[in-house]
């Protein structure tokens, strides 16, 4: 099925690709200047899997060849669409001498495939891995006598470490090179760049390096597979926070769990629950976004929309490309599903992940579920690489429940509070961080503070106030407590927050998918000394906000616009309930 699909694919794209390797964009849409690199990556793996030099009756192996020499002529181009044009270009055979496709590149191009695989600048964020795609590539065509992947792997697992404490990726640590940035975004990139690394040792020809670098991979990679049993949700939706999720979060995940089962690293009483997640992903994915009638996936139309550095031909080349990987994998794993687990969760639970616990900040990952309501939220508190959306605010994530717009920022579901012209939310870092029981039987109370206030773009600001948030959770029912305490005089010009009514796609859409049910999230303010108020609901439904999995209809926004004096020594709280009404598509 998954050849099939990545075929299928392939097909409808395939004429995107003009003679010279430049991509034509999807109606309404822009060039993308790495579309290219992906489209030899998807080339190449579809070769590698099937060692077919046809699609339709056109020859990939001159496409392949035209793909990467126009990816090379783009000047500054992305470390990843170098990096999949050269694993793209690999595939079609080691060593430049046997490689078809690496004969019809013209010798010009052929030197500048040199030089910008050698270029390498030293990253300490995710683009680490593409020097690894590089170096695998360079060596492996034998451009290169000198093999640097081990000691670029050796840097990748020590920068981990460097960068967080609980032994996650940070996908934009702080850094001399960086001091601008916050620091500690932990998201789905994570999970790609091990996805990426351990595809370049499959292509290194050295098959013994492969052998020796796995096991170092193995023990931080691990935490993430520890973690995917606890943020899959029983429909199937896995990383629900971060930029570039959707589509993109889903395939990240089945990579990453059929690599794991084809080096085995899972154990084998731990086969069945995997299995089961597996399948769950790869169900959502597969009705979510590829549609089958039209042989393509679906990240933006008329209902809903994606991350800007994402276009309709990049995601259905990199669908075409995991789709081919994964039939590959899956014949190696072999085995059967029979044993597959189906239900993932009996009870409730929560738990908090620390990605990072050092100096003057702390971040990490609140999960729970409540399995008997459907209740499967995520609260993030990492940074959002200052790109000024929702994505990882510190909201209960839970796509089509708790939704937020592509591509936007507002205050979803949290309050921001304007102050001296400055706009701060309760997001991004923490001091302090402290689960417990709650009073009552079966509840989970998390707390934490900012003692200095943060902007929505992530900078922070002294001696203006602090701030002290609680989470408490029992059974279908989240309560966010959040104390604002002024430390001078001040006025505050504006508190508000968002809350968002969105849907699924009218086609596209898992039948088991959990959505909003009549009665909302089921919102109610139970404490406010800021005395704001609920605005009329907000038709939005015409406009451009939407989901990465569907359409908004309405905002409704709780508001103070009326100046307060803030007095250092008087505390304010804002205390909110959510009980949302959970139901299934079907």
């Amino acid at each position: 099925m998954c050849m099939d699909m990545a075929r299928a694919i392939l097909s409808r794209n395939i004429a995107a690709i003009n003679e010279d390797g430049s991509v034509s964009p999807a109606e309404g849409e822009a060039v993308l200047e790495n579309e290219s690199g992906h489209a030899a990556f998807a080339l190449g793996e579809f070769y590698r899997a099937t060692q077919q030099e046809k699609i339709d009756n056109v020859d990939i192996v001159k496409l392949e060849a035209a793909c990467v020499n126009a990816q090379m002529q783009v000047a500054n181009a992305k470390e990843s669409a170098l990096a999949y044009a050269a694993l793209g270009l690999l595939s079609f055979g080691p060593s430049k001498d046997r490689n078809r496709a690496y004969a019809l590149i013209p010798e010009e191009t052929r030197k500048t495939i040199d030089l910008k695989l050698l270029t390498r600048s030293d990253y300490s964020d995710f683009q680490q891995a593409f020097n690894i795609g590089k170096s695998v590539t360079r060596f492996s065509l034998g451009l290169s006598k000198k093999d640097e992947t081990p000691a670029l792997i050796d840097r990748f697992i020590e920068r981990i470490s460097k960068n967080s404490s609980g032994g996650y990726c940070d996908s934009c640590p702080k850094t001399e090179e960086n001091p601008a940035a916050l620091g500690g975004v932990f998201d789905i990139y994570g999970l790609l760049q091990y996805v990426f690394i351990r595809q370049c040792l499959q292509l290194h020809a050295n098959v013994h390096l492969r052998e020796r670098k796995l096991p170092s991979l193995r023990t931080p990679a691990d935490r993430y597979l520890k973690l995917i049993p606890e943020i899959v949700r029983e429909d199937g939706v896995g990383f629900a926070y971060g930029a570039n999720i959707g589509v993109y979060g889903q395939m990240h995940m089945i990579s990453f769990i059929l690599q794991s089962m084809r080096d085995g690293w899972i154990a084998a009483e731990q086969m069945p629950l995997y299995k089961g997640i597996l399948m769950k992903l790869y169900q959502y994915f597969y009705e979510t976004y590829f549609n089958a009638e039209r042989g393509e996936i679906v990240i933006r139309d008329g209902e809903r929309d994606t991350d800007p550095n994402h276009s309709t031909r990049m995601a259905n080349f990199d669908a075409a490309r995991y789709l081919c990987q994964w039939s590959r994998l899956a014949k190696t794993v072999g085995g059967s599903l029979a044993d597959a687990k189906t239900k993932l969760f009996e009870k409730s639970a929560y738990k908090l992940l620390v990605f990072d616990k050092r100096g003057s900040k702390e971040q990490g990952l609140i999960i729970y579920r409540n399995p008997a309501s459907n209740l499967y939220v995520q609260i993030p508190i990492v940074s959002n690489n200052g790109r000024g959306t929702c994505d990882s605010l510190a909201f209960p994530h839970m796509p089509g429940v708790f939704d937020v717009p592509v591509n936007k920022y507002l205050p979803a579901f949290i309050p921001e509070f304007v102050i001296d012209d400055k706009t701060f939310t309760p997001s991004y870092y923490a001091k302090n961080i402290k689960p417990r029981m709650g009073a009552r039987p079966g509840s989970f109370v998390l707390s934490f503070e900012q003692p200095d206030l943060i902007t929505v773009d992530e900078k922070i600001v002294p001696s203006v106030a602090s701030m002290r948030v609680e989470w408490e959770f029992s059974g279908n029912k989240i309560i966010g407590r959040w104390t604002l305490m002024p430390k001078v005089r001040s006025v505050l010009s504006k508190m508000r927050m968002v809350n968002v009514t969105a849907l699924y796609h009218s086609s596209l859409h898992c039948g088991n998918a959990f959505r909003l049910g009549e009665k909302n999230v089921g919102c109610q303010v139970l404490k406010d000394d800021f005395a704001g108020q609920w605005q009329p609901y907000v038709d939005v439904s015409q406009e451009a906000d939407r989901t990465r999995i569907g359409k908004i209809y309405y905002y409704q926004e709780y508001l103070r616009s009326e100046p307060l004096t803030l007095v250092p020594g008087k505390s304010l709280t804002i205390e909110v309930a959510y009980e949302p009404d959970i139901a299934t598509i079907a």
